[in-house]
């Protein structure tokens, strides 16, 4: 018999059954097929619930229907029988030569194993990390960042042509606080001494970068400082405290004139590149860095604002203009232009999503922290207002992670400075551990980030376990010493005991895993995945000689194990993790 190396069994099988259906149902209806793997493997390579769903069509007993589907089976080279189980499900068993011959495709088509055409090249827009870029990345940060590039290249591999995005937050109020809160630690190196304000942003980075300006510009930028020094006092509360840094921030504008820019757009680059950076390190690259500044210097705020406006959403209320946008399920209106003339941050995130939509993607996906639920119903009114389809917009939410060491959970705030920034997680627990721990868990579940657990060499970390997998893969491979391009021309049918039918299954199984986590937005089904298939290896490779005289069974079990390291490679690359040769 000859098997293709290109069959997807699991969509074979669901034709087949389309095909049954056709025949014993009377008229055409619309059937989902789906097809689930058991749990036990004696109830076979996949499962469905089909018969059950036509009862409402047939009005027969479910194994009653269950017995003519299998009877209207076509042949198929691939599928050994078909039985009913329980109240009528229907087990489907492959071919023991059609698992064995899989192998080969595996082997041949290398890194691409796994990819597919679901997309059809279908242009998409994935937006994330996005942070304000007033201080470094912290943890939080990562676990966006290790979703959203595990996701766009999940979303790529499943033949979606993919525009990673990163939003650049460099207009508006926080920018202007970091600006001041540098010229003010600027003052500081300057001699002048004031109790700093609480809610300035504190951290060690802000110093660092006043140093900059002081060593390279002297006290060039002191002006009449006093001005602004009389005006440094401790404010209790925090509305107060609010309108205290807005007065500052003004003071300083007025009193710096043209050298507020050059402090503002230095703190910016600064910060900037420093993110740019430590997300490069970190194995995370934007296609496009969009400022939120060019939508006010392209007029692209006001258009929008404007096209809200002609089709009657804003209204004109204590000297503000508010977005109607209860009248689109949100709790409440929303200000889109304060009563000084300054838009808000609502305004220009409508602004970015009309760029969006105009630039045609088929679908957009905004990776948001989970703290930004509630603003999902306003940018979604808005886009509706704006008559264009929000079914377009996904927004996939993001839980904070929670880093605990030594048992005992770390505290971070990015505004105090307390905060564990990206890239001492990284130099702690290293890019791999990172990448991978955070998707561990779907997105939008808390993630505990066991930093202990991350650093182990043990059977319990679970990147170092897929890993080493790997690793022992190569290192068979490299005491065998031949060429292991010729292990996809291995004769298979050795290949019979269990633990060797069910890694062919695994095996087969890794297409289905990469398309449903396109389909569910879900790069933590690659994780499990990964986990599950290096957990059957480990226990095969502590049963099994691979290097036994017999020429055929030993070549038959390299090409399975070069076809394991093969999709563990494949996996963790769509995780942006490494598969490394030796640990």
């Amino acid at each position: 018999m000859t098997v293709s190396t290109q069959c997807n069994y699991k969509s074979h099988l669901s034709q087949l059954l389309l095909l049954a259906t056709k025949k014993i149902l009377p008229q055409n209806y619309e059937i989902n097929i789906e097809l689930v793997r058991p749990k036990q493997a004696n109830h076979g390579d996949y499962s469905s619930n089909l018969a059950m769903q036509l009862t409402r069509y047939l009005h027969k007993n479910p194994r009653e229907i269950a017995t003519a589907l299998i009877d209207a089976l076509p042949d198929s080279p691939y599928l050994e029988k078909a039985e009913i189980a329980g109240s009528g499900f229907i087990n489907l068993f492959l071919k023991v030569s059609a698992k064995q011959q899989f192998l080969s495709g595996v082997l041949q088509q290398g890194d691409k194993f796994g990819h597919n055409n679901l997309g059809k090249g279908k242009e998409i827009q994935v937006e994330f990390v996005s942070a304000n870029p007033t201080g470094p990345l912290h943890v939080g940060h990562g676990r966006g960042a290790a979703y959203g590039a595990s996701l766009a290249n999940i979303m790529a591999a499943n033949g979606y042509s993919v525009t990673r995005e990163y939003y650049v937050n460099d207009a508006g109020r926080q920018m202007d606080i970091l600006a001041l809160s540098t010229w003010l630690r600027y003052l500081e190196l300057c001699g002048y001494t004031f109790p700093f304000p609480e809610n300035a942003y504190q951290g060690i980075y802000v110093t660092d970068m006043a140093k900059l300006i002081h060593s390279a510009h002297g006290n060039r930028y002191v002006h009449q400082s006093n001005l602004i020094l009389q005006t440094l006092v401790p404010v209790e509360t925090k509305l107060a405290a609010d309108e205290h840094l807005d007065q500052l921030i003004a003071i300083a504008k007025k009193m710096l004139g043209e050298d507020y820019a050059y402090i503002h757009n230095f703190v910016l680059t600064e910060q900037l590149g420093d993110c740019r950076n430590d997300l490069m390190e970190f194995g995370v690259e934007f296609d496009t860095w969009f400022s939120e500044q060019s939508l006010f210097d392209n007029g692209m705020v006001a258009r929008a604002t404007q096209l809200l406006d002609e089709k009657n959403t804003l209204y004109k209320q204590d000297g503000a203009t508010w977005f109607r946008s209860t009248s689109f399920g949100d709790e409440k209106d929303r200000v889109v232009q304060r009563e000084n003339g300054q838009y808000t941050y609502f305004a220009s995130d409508i602004a970015y999503h009309l760029n969006k939509f105009e630039r045609n993607f088929a679908y957009i996906i905004n990776v948001w922290g989970a703290d930004h639920h509630g603003y999902i119903a306003r940018v979604k009114g808005a886009i509706e207002a704006l008559a264009l389809d929000p079914d377009k917009l996904e927004i996939a939410l993001v839980q904070f992670a929670v880093l605990y060491r030594d048992g005992k959970k770390i505290s971070m705030s990015t505004r105090s400075g307390e905060f564990v920034s990206l890239r001492e997680l990284r130099q702690e627990v290293g890019n791999d551990a990172a990448r991978f721990f955070y998707v561990l868990r779907k997105s939008d579940q808390h993630l505990d980030f066991d930093l202990d657990l991350a650093k182990s060499q043990s059977t319990d970390n679970p990147v170092y376990y897929v890993q080493y997998a790997h690793a022992r893969i190569n290192s068979v491979l490299m005491q065998w010493g031949e060429d292991e391009t010729t292990l996809s021309m291995a004769d298979t049918d050795s290949l019979t005991n269990q633990s060797e039918l069910m890694l062919l299954q695994k095996l087969i199984d890794y297409p289905d895993i990469v398309e449903a986590a396109a389909r569910e937005r879900a790069p933590h089904l690659i994780a499990f995945y990964l986990k599950e298939l290096a957990s059957e290896f480990h226990s095969y490779y502590n049963s099994t000689r691979f290097l036994v005289p017999e020429q055929l069974l030993k070549l038959a079990r390299l090409a399975l194990i070069a076809a394991i390291k093969q999709v563990l490679a494949n996996g963790l690359k769509l995780l942006g993790v490494t598969a490394p040769s030796k640990m």
